[in-house]
């Protein structure tokens, strides 16, 4: 493994920016460890070699040229595969959209090529993003680097592995019920989830508008704060997207790395501290409130009642919007088309695109949130999770008149062997315990590493709220600043 590859993003843009390296050299290095180890990991889906050689060599001539570079400028990143890539194929993991190539960037592709990162090509992941453990891909399942007969988390699970596995120093990932930071948390890795709205949704396939939340991965907090300050802030394309500038992550998690917390109030959930986690992952939680404690934050038990509806309304409130976002896959205007002889009625040619073209998983969610709002259970399904998700949202607006922000867990779990869970659905939804009820709320969270459990990473989860997501930023880096980064075996 070459040295480059072992770089942080930060170390990669210092010595891209003074001229000891070259983006080029970089970016040769990084395509290389994906050719070393990719066929055993499955991290990506599509390697755009040409495309990235030609933006790292842009990167070297602006250098040359005396220009100033940006502050990931000539950093390699791999992209989910669930946003759209001008030119370069964008399948969302699944069959449906086998071989598609968007004619535009999302807004978040756009601000990556604007700042001077090379895109390496995209991630694995769960079809449409409906998944816990990348299992549920159309293309094979993703390999966590810790140990590569189980799962790297989901849905990004490719872009927690390709970090992991030291393929990319930076990925993009997106966030609809933990999709960032549960691959996190078993990758060893840093995942954030910004606030709703922070980040733009223009271009991202959409599963579950209301909570699809775009966000940065990284091996260090400092850098996912780096990529979390280039990709986010207002975006007209996108209505629901907030109008005010990003808040100062980097400077937030600057402050975290000198481990002083003296006058922070941190949280704990009281219902994520019982049953339903594994002890090991319970004791490295545990573990590093001790640390944190000792850093001088003041931790307080803060009950958060509603917090346990939390994943039945979530899977009433994705599944009725995936039904209708997913109605536009018809077979008619974009994507796979199967059954057009010529013999067959529209309907027909639709159903049979659709029957090949999505998978189980897929197919399981529409079928819920379908039923969820349709005549007569509107109200007693769909109506009712939303009146939980008001509920939710006041927990997390009377905890944080108490504290600055709230820790737990971020998962119940370490990564589970592939196959262990998948016939059974509803244990594949329990690995979102802990990270949903922060999107049903639409404040950000990350995990950051903060133990080994059987020799396998556990992450611990910070929420703080709606436009505070530099206080979480902060609280990671203090105790990253203790516990380090996590290194898996070697590949």
């Amino acid at each position: 493994m070459s040295d480059l590859t072992k770089l942080t993003a930060t170390e990669i843009a210092g010595l891209v920016a003074s001229g000891e390296t070259s983006a080029v050299e970089v970016t040769q290095a990084h395509l290389g460890r994906i050719a070393a180890v990719d066929d055993r990991v499955h991290a990506f889906l599509h390697v755009d070699t040409e495309g990235a050689l030609a933006a790292a060599r842009a990167v070297d001539e602006r250098r040359a040229a005396g220009e100033e570079l940006g502050p990931l400028a000539g950093v390699p990143i791999a992209v989910k595969d669930v946003l759209t890539t001008k030119g370069v194929p964008t399948t969302v993991g699944s069959k449906i959209l086998e071989g598609w190539r968007p004619p535009y960037d999302s807004t978040i592709v756009q601000r990556l090529r604007a700042a001077g990162t090379v895109m390496l090509g995209k991630t694995n992941m769960d079809e449409f993003a409906m998944g816990s453990s990348t299992e549920y891909s159309a293309y094979g399942p993703t390999h966590n680097p810790w140990d590569l007969d189980r799962i790297p988390g989901g849905s990004g699970g490719g872009s927690a592995a390709a970090l992991a596995a030291y393929e990319a120093p930076l990925a993009i990932g997106s966030d609809t019920g933990g999709s960032i930071r549960q691959p996190g948390a078993v990758t060893g890795t840093v995942g954030a989830k910004p606030t709703y709205g922070g980040t733009s949704r223009y271009g991202l396939v959409a599963f579950s508008s209301s909570l699809d939340t775009p966000g940065p991965c990284a091996r260090t907090v400092l850098d996912a704060a780096l990529l979390h300050q280039v990709i986010g802030g207002h975006d007209p394309r996108d209505s629901t997207s907030i109008p005010a500038p990003v808040p100062d992550v980097v400077a937030a998690a600057k402050l975290g790395a000198t481990g002083d917390l003296t006058g922070v109030k941190l949280g704990i959930v009281t219902e994520f501290t019982g049953e339903g986690a594994e002890p090991g992952v319970l004791a490295a939680f545990r573990e590093s409130v001790d640390t944190l404690a000792k850093l001088g934050a003041e931790i307080v038990e803060v009950s958060c009642p509603h917090f346990a509806y939390a994943l039945p309304a979530y899977y009433l409130i994705a599944p009725s919007e995936c039904s209708s976002n997913l109605a536009r896959f018809d077979g008619v205007r974009f994507g796979l088309r199967v059954g057009d002889d010529g013999n067959r009625s529209l309907e027909e040619v639709m159903s049979l695109t659709r029957e090949a073209g999505f998978g189980a998983e897929v197919k399981r969610r529409i079928m819920i949130g379908t039923y969820a709002l349709s005549s007569g259970y509107y109200d007693a399904y769909y109506g009712q999770a939303q009146k939980v998700r008001t509920l939710i949202t006041r927990d997390f607006t009377a905890a944080f008149e108490r504290v600055d922000a709230l820790i737990s867990p971020t998962t119940p779990f370490v990564a589970f062997p592939i196959g262990a869970r998948t016939s059974d659905p509803y244990q594949m939804y329990l690995a979102d315990l802990f990270t949903i009820p922060t999107n049903l709320y639409g404040g950000p969270g990350i995990s950051v590493p903060c133990g080994l459990s059987d020799g396998l990473p556990v992450g611990l989860q910070v929420m703080a709220p709606t436009m505070a997501d530099d206080r979480m930023y902060r609280v990671a880096a203090a105790l990253e600043s203790v516990v380090g980064t996590f290194t898996p075996p070697a590949l």
